[in-house]
């Protein structure tokens, strides 16, 4: 544009046509500041813009920031001016001009005063309405779905944009009924292989959970472009498919196509829910060639991927390594702290946030509230909550409600997180009664737990983990007979309690277990090791003064170690990892109270350090000790963890594990009861079926 612009200047005469030139090569060339200049200089000097010019500067105000607002004012006024208002051209512009500034009720109003709108200015009037998804209503989106109805019944014939943006609006509007129209008149219209419209409808039936119908539409386009691997990728993310967004990755290099940060963002995102580490460090490497390295929301991705992978170490070095922290950065490493139990670390980021004058949002203290309640700041939390409310105007949602409920519950404080829920607005929430129910059980409050238990069955009768919590409890108090009845309502209700399992992630790939697995191809060699394992605890809790020695692991209880899935995935990591390596091991639920200790011995016994990751937060155990401060163990009664480990997760058992156990526990009065008791809480598979005749000899005699 240099060249241009001398030029134009060494000019003796300009014209409009010359005029006009010069502004729309700025408004292609990006040029924002000089399209400007000039823009008023033909203002002064009283030359006029023709509609081509005034689209482009439109568009050029359209794509900014709010510092072109004003301006946007001024072309609408230059339009009407020149007497350009019932151009369709024009006016497609600036609907699209107003729609992308937030000023929908300017652009309906524009759209309404055009005489004869073409389809142009329809799709521009359809796309402004589905603009902004948090800002819109159905209202708005049912408007949208009616503009669509009125382009058919005009006769006019929609384009892909057309089509596109109706798409995007059932998606808003969550109609997939609709949506399965418009797909038929897309095919009907021969568009089916069009990216524009594959991309919204992958986005249309990933949303709605149909992921078979998205596949199908991804596959029906003849040549995906990245927009759609991009919309592939997400989808699966979205819908927790994260093996198959890893894959659609993969595939998406083989086909010789470079993906863009924010594809690359969500891999990191799908490597973060999956924990693996070592994939995701290769797609960072792969990030920093391509170009990306210092994209920040490539480094957020990189950050939390490294602290739900369990090396908060590396979340932190890389933040440290980026040239600009948002909010969304400095929320990770708050947040990445808070899930390792590093509260005060996590504060201190806060601190050295608000010095650097950013802004906390909602996920900032969330991450804040979190650190203080596993770090048992309840004084702090409760001061951070107020000042979320009051110094930043935040309203609190039910996630942070349920953090003070967390925090209040932790401290034994059980009557006030009761209280707190009440006066909530989200007090028929079942998620902030489940927090107060968890804290019951750990501080032996029976009473309290029934009544909230019976509180959640009322609000989610088809929940599992209120049943299980209060079968717990129930357990705890050495209240069988209760418990077993709890089982038998759930069988009544058909709730389902979602089985265990453990990942960890080695070079050869990512291995899982579930409870008593043996369908691993090391399944020998990973028994062995358990073994060896075991006897290590045994010689350790035998000889061991420094207060790990527990009265719960004991030889005739051994046998009950051998099942939970992250016992199973560290034998693997001792076989595989060297010595140096921690061994990073993921659960889908909430650790037992037997492998958290089991865990703590181990991590003596081999000198280990062990990272586990459950539904609620990391472990790190070193030396006999974990990170959570054993919140665990907390309660004062004696802790029939065979019991809670089988409900924790389906195992096999044996009727020698149930006869030795029931004779060793002294505070369980009849080994009989308990027999049946394990029994009815447990599915009738054809191990127990074995028990079950075996125990009529065992009693009898």
């Amino acid at each position: 544009m240099g060249q241009t612009r001398r030029v134009f200047d060494a000019a003796e005469e300009r014209d409009d046509v010359s005029w006009n030139a010069l502004v729309s090569g700025y408004v292609r060339a990006g040029a924002q500041d000089d399209m400007l200049s000039v823009f008023a200089l033909m203002r002064r000097c009283g030359m006029g813009l023709n509609s081509f010019a005034l689209g482009s500067v439109m568009k050029c105000c359209a794509g900014s920031d709010d510092s072109l607002r004003d301006i946007a004012a001024v072309v609408h006024g230059c339009v009407v001016k020149a007497g350009l208002d019932s151009d369709v051209f024009l006016a497609s512009a600036m609907v699209d001009m107003y729609a992308k500034k937030g000023a929908l009720s300017e652009a309906v109003a524009l759209f309404k005063s055009v005489l004869d709108p073409n389809v142009v200015v329809f799709n521009a009037m359809i796309a402004g309405l589905c603009r902004d998804e948090a800002a819109v209503g159905m209202d708005v989106l049912r408007e949208a779905l009616s503009l669509y109805s009125e382009v058919q019944s005009r006769g006019m014939e929609p384009t892909e944009f057309t089509f596109s943006s109706i798409i995007r609006a059932c998606n808003l509007a969550g109609d997939i009924e609709f949506g399965k129209q418009i797909h038929g008149q897309v095919l009907k219209h021969c568009f089916q292989g069009n990216d524009f419209i594959g991309s919204a409808l992958i986005d249309l039936y990933f949303n709605s959970g149909y992921m078979e119908d998205g596949f199908s539409c991804f596959r029906s386009v003849p040549k995906q472009d990245v927009v759609m691997w991009a919309a592939m990728i997400s989808g699966c993310v979205q819908n927790e498919l994260f093996e198959r967004a890893l894959t659609l990755f993969h595939e998406l290099l083989a086909a010789g196509l470079k993906p863009d940060p924010f594809t690359i963002s969500i891999v990191m995102n799908a490597c973060a829910s999956l924990a693996v580490a070592r994939t995701g460090e290769q797609i960072q490497c792969f990030a920093t060639k391509s170009g990306f390295g210092r994209f920040t929301a490539i480094g957020n991705s990189c950050i939390h991927m490294y602290a739900r992978s369990g090396d908060v170490d590396a979340a932190v070095r890389r933040f440290q390594e980026m040239e600009l922290h948002d909010v969304v950065s400095w929320s990770a490493i708050i947040s990445s702290h808070a899930q390792h139990g590093c509260a005060r670390e996590a504060l201190r980021f806060f601190s050295e946030m608000v010095d650097a004058k950013v802004v906390p949002n909602e996920i900032t203290f969330l991450g804040v509230l979190t650190a203080c309640s596993h770090g048992g700041l309840v004084d702090e939390g409760l001061r951070y909550y107020e000042i979320m409310k009051n110094e930043y105007a935040l309203s609190p949602t039910i996630k942070h409600r349920t953090c003070v409920v967390d925090l209040l519950g932790r401290a034994g404080r059980l009557a006030d997180a009761e209280a707190f829920i009440r006066d909530s607005i989200f007090h028929d929430e079942p998620v902030i009664w489940r927090s107060l129910l968890a804290s019951c059980r750990i501080h032996r409050d029976m009473e309290r737990g029934q009544l909230v238990a019976d509180r959640i069955m009322e609000l989610q009768p088809s929940s599992s983990a209120s049943y299980v919590n209060l079968y717990n409890i129930y357990l705890d108090a050495g209240e069988l007979s209760l418990a077993s009845k709890i089982r038998d309502v759930m069988k009544e209700r058909g709730v389902k309690k979602e089985p265990g399992l453990s990942w960890i992630e080695l070079r050869s790939g990512v291995h899982s277990f579930v409870a008593g697995d043996k369908c691993h191809p090391e399944s020998n060699t990973i028994y062995a090791k358990l073994a060896d394992m075991l006897s290590k605890i045994d010689k350790l809790t035998a000889t061991d003064t420094s207060g790990t020695k527990s009265d719960d692991i004991t030889r005739n209880e051994q046998s009950w170690m051998n099942w939970h899935s992250e016992k199973l995935a560290v034998a693997l990591g001792l076989i595989h990892l060297p010595q140096s390596a921690p061994i990073r091991v993921m659960k889908n639920l909430r650790v037992c109270r037997d492998c958290h200790l089991a865990m703590k011995l181990i991590s003596k016994s081999e000198n280990r350090e062990i990272i586990l990751r459950d539904a609620i937060r990391f472990h790190h155990f070193r030396d006999g000790s974990c990170s959570c401060a054993d919140y665990w163990h907390r309660a004062d009664s004696p802790i029939l963890h065979p019991l809670l480990g089988m409900v924790t997760e389906d195992q096999d058992l044996q009727l020698e594990d149930i006869l030795s156990f029931a004779t060793y526990k002294a505070h369980v009065a009849n080994a009989v009861e308990l027999i049946l008791l394990l029994l009815a809480v447990t599915e009738a598979e054809e191990p127990f079926e074995k028990v079950t005749t075996t125990t009529t000899t065992s009693t009898s005699s």
